[in-house]
């Protein structure tokens, strides 16, 4: 049985409590790891070793030049790259997705990393003209690192959450101390790895395995982190924005969501059809932008639940290595609360369309599958319009104007994402721009790239990711203003 250990200070460390937790392949159930369990203690000497490395060695990492950081990048892109298979069936196995989408995962992953270390070497900063009555003065910005970034990320996309945020973290020139998910940490372990041999000094880079409530709360409340990034649900976001508070850290959230899916009659239906599908069952479901509320204009709601049916019931759901349409559910406990979800659903009046049930056949028996699942009939206060379920289910809910359909896709905490299909473009834009949410697609849904920022409104985070707006979030704005004349006495000393 393969032990996978802790990264700390340059080295691979068992956990200070010497414990180890089970790592599990959700298609079978099976034990696959054991991943060094560490605790506060671990996570303190992580933070140690990081705010060394960025506040006293004076030939540390935020002292490269952006041009050998950006190389290292780079290298590190390219041996990821050349690892790809691997990766992928590290993920397949850890995390439950087909294959197509994990090998999808680690090409991402590599571009992250190309789009960071290219952003480095642009141009930052800026330049101001300033009031004269102080005496000839200029001003100027420019950006420097935050300091020590804790980073802590979910179980969905393990490999390219993770690189999601420590690509830009490293390419500003950052130390960070990294918690991946206990559920799927072995991606993770890899690519540490490969930073491990890529020539960082020494607590630059720190992997601390473990739960949330000892590392990750000691990362959060710790007064020697600079800086928050996580992704993962609202009760856990609000938990960390709360023990953030201590030393006014810098905070990234990116959390839960429940968007619409807006649909209008003059659409075209099979698209809608086909779009629907990769909103809500990619990934299993277990996808923060999920559409997992499809809001669709009455007159062609029969015709289109009847395609998405069919659709639907067509999936072949198996271990992920083969390549089905879904994987299974990420744990046990987790497929059990979906489950629970459309039962309390039902409870409530919604009709299951298809799917809503375990499935146990053609080798699944031992795996956590749940059938994609369609809700009709649902109120607008029934469970599953109101809860982030995150697995295959999708409501289904009528409109019969435009304006019902906007107060419709409003009416939730959350403000992700979402979208709007029709062929009228005036009123996609109209209906885009009065959903509340941080990123909205027209005919199209879940397509993301490096170079467009991603992030929420209201319950859905604070702060964006990717993009130089990604960039951005893990540096700090410096203002420096030269006396031009520092012979000339000051207002104070003339007035």
């Amino acid at each position: 049985m393969e032990k996978v250990l802790n990264y700390i200070d340059g080295k691979w460390t068992e956990a200070l409590g010497g414990e180890y937790f089970n790592v599990i392949n959700p298609a079978t159930g099976e034990v696959i790891a054991k991943a060094a369990k560490g605790g506060r203690e671990d996570a303190k000497a992580a933070i140690k070793a990081a705010k060394r490395e960025f506040y006293n060695n004076k030939n540390g990492w935020r002292r490269f030049s952006s041009v050998k950081r950006s190389e290292m990048l780079l290298k590190i892109a390219d041996e990821l790259e050349k690892r790809r298979e691997e990766f992928a069936k590290t993920e397949t196995a850890d995390n439950g997705k087909p294959l197509r989408e994990a090998l999808g995962d680690v090409d991402d992953a590599v571009s992250y990393i190309r789009y960071y270390a290219g952003a480095i070497r642009m141009p930052s900063g800026a330049s101001y003209e300033v009031n004269d009555g102080f005496g000839p003065m200029h001003s100027y910005t420019v950006k420097e690192p935050v300091g020590v970034c804790g980073l802590i990320t979910p179980w969905n996309y393990p490999l390219l959450m993770g690189v999601q945020k420590i690509a830009p973290a490293l390419a500003a020139g950052n130390t960070i101390v990294f918690k991946p998910s206990s559920e799927t940490p072995l991606s993770t372990v890899k690519f540490f790895k490969i930073l491990a041999e890529a020539g960082f000094p020494d607590g630059t880079v720190n992997l601390v395995m473990g739960g949330g409530s000892t590392v990750g709360s000691e990362i959060a409340e710790s007064e020697d982190v600079d800086m928050v990034s996580f992704t993962g649900s609202t009760e856990v976001g609000q938990s960390i924005y709360r023990a953030s508070a201590g030393n006014v850290k810098k905070i990234g959230l990116e959390l839960g969501g429940k968007s619409p899916n807006v649909i209008f009659a003059d659409t075209d239906l099979d698209g809608a059809v086909e779009w629907a599908m990769m909103g809500v069952f990619f990934n299993q479901g277990e996808v923060c932008s999920a559409g997992s509320r499809i809001i669709i204009e009455e007159s062609i709601k029969d015709e289109f639940v009847k395609r998405l049916k069919e659709r639907a019931d067509k999936m072949t759901l198996g271990n992920g290595i083969t390549n089905p349409d879904m994987g299974p559910l990420i744990s046990e406990s987790h497929m059990n609360k979906v489950l629970g979800f459309i039962e309390k659903a039902k409870e409530e009046g919604a009709k299951v369309v298809c799917g809503g049930y375990r499935y146990t056949e053609n080798g699944c028996g031992k795996g956590y599958f749940v059938r994609p699942t369609i809700l009709d009939n649902v109120s607008p206060d029934n469970t599953a319009v109101k809860n982030e379920i995150f697995g295959p289910v999708v409501t289904i809910q009528t409109f019969k104007t435009e304006e019902e359909a906007i107060e419709m896709a409003n009416d939730t905490e959350f403000g992700l994402a979402g979208a709007v299909f029709t062929k009228d473009g005036a009123r996609a834009l109209r209906v885009v721009k009065e959903i509340r949410a941080g990123i909205m697609w027209i005919n199209c849904y879940n397509p993301a790239y490096v170079e467009a920022p991603w992030g929420g409104y209201k319950k859905s985070g604070v702060g964006r990711e990717l993009s130089f707006d990604g960039l951005e979030e893990y540096t700090e704005t410096k203002q420096i203003t030269i006396n031009l004349q520092p012979g000339e006495l000051g207002w104070y000393e003339k007035r």
